[in-house]
């Protein structure tokens, strides 16, 4: 490897919407996502809808009212 070329991979501890924390390695420091697998519904087997711009429920409100 030559030297000086490549960037700091230094301990980074990655934070979840859920509250969940957990310690890895990483280049750009610490991060935040909004899924992780301790609230994915591929690892926990539960449905959950995750919307950030209001689509579902625009969707329910638009179906609704055909069914009344």
């Amino acid at each position: 490897m030559k030297q000086g070329i490549h960037p700091a991979y230094k301990e980074a501890m990655v934070s979840c919407a859920c509250g969940a924390k957990f310690k890895t390695r990483s280049t750009v420091g610490d991060i935040k996502v909004d899924i992780c697998s301790s609230c994915h519904p591929f690892f926990t087997g539960t449905q959950k809808i995750v919307d950030t711009e209001g689509r579902v429920e625009r969707f329910k409100k638009k179906y609704a009212k055909k069914k009344q």
